[in-house]
């Protein structure tokens, strides 16, 4: 049974100013992985740190959900590999989701 209790909100790099402190999910391309979790950039080409476990081995693309610390950084409950060449297809389709359903890009 799915929690939804604490649904997370979609978001790229320019929405996480808005929701600090907030359950989020974001798809990023994997930059740089670290010993305390990733770099990475969202789909507006903006750099995001996840700070947390990561799945082994690690794809270029990664769907993560947790709280957003920073504007810029998330404390990642779940990272799940999305593959090698997820790309511009995954941009438009959220850049839709927001059209439709935030109201604005």
């Amino acid at each position: 049974e799915m929690d939804t209790s604490n649904p997370a909100v979609l978001v790229n790099g320019a929405f996480m100013t808005s929701y600090v402190g907030r359950r989020v999910r974001t798809v990023i391309q994997v930059v740089r992985p670290d010993a305390n979790g990733v770099t990475g950039r969202s789909t507006d080409e903006q750099q995001i740190v996840v700070k947390g476990h990561m799945p082994s081995p690690l794809t270029t693309f990664v769907e993560v959900i947790g709280v957003a610390e920073s504007p810029q950084s998330i404390r990642a409950e779940i990272v799940t590999n999305f593959g090698d060449s997820f790309g511009m297809a995954f941009a438009y389709r959220l850049k839709v989701h927001f059209l439709f359903n935030v109201g604005f890009i």
